[in-house]
């Protein structure tokens, strides 16, 4: 169950998840042990599926953001796996989404420059059959990386 400390742990961690376990409950007003048998039900509950750092990909040399909307004809799950696969072996392709309206999918890729999305874009026509793929270039991040909305989440 997603109760109001377990929507405080998750919001505190996705601020910061470095915080030592005194930090965090403390933060969240639980006792540590509280707190750490809350973090191991939910991750054994899927809800923390793992920890990461946010890197400043500009600071990486990482300055061209793309968004490609692919079109396709095929919808079969066999052609579903094979693309799937495919773009998951693109490592510049940092979010995939199936989705509806008038593209099939929509992928984020973040890259160095214009000459090095052109090799992802070519990349990624050379291993499936695919009806279209739009570009749209980000010439702006305005906030990236946002937390997810706990507190706008209902309880389960």
């Amino acid at each position: 169950m997603i109760d109001q400390f377990n929507k405080a742990i998750l919001k505190a961690l996705q601020q910061d998840g470095s915080l030592t376990q005194r930090e965090l409950s403390e933060k969240v007003h639980l006792s540590p042990n509280a707190c750490w048998n809350r973090i191991q039900t939910m991750k054994k509950d899927g809800v923390i599926t793992g920890q990461t750092v946010q890197l400043d990909r500009t600071r990486l040399g990482l300055d061209l953001v793309v968004f490609a909307m692919i079109r396709t004809r095929h919808h079969s799950a066999e052609w579903l796996e094979t693309f799937r696969r495919h773009v998951q072996a693109i490592p510049e392709v940092i979010d995939f989404f199936r989705i509806g309206g008038d593209y099939d999918y929509l992928l984020k890729v973040v890259t160095r420059d214009m000459a090095s999305y052109d090799a992802v874009y070519r990349r990624l026509i050379a291993g499936v059959e695919l009806d279209s793929v739009t570009s749209y270039f980000a010439m702006e991040a305005i906030e990236e990386q946002r937390p997810l909305p706990i507190q706008e989440t209902r309880e389960r």
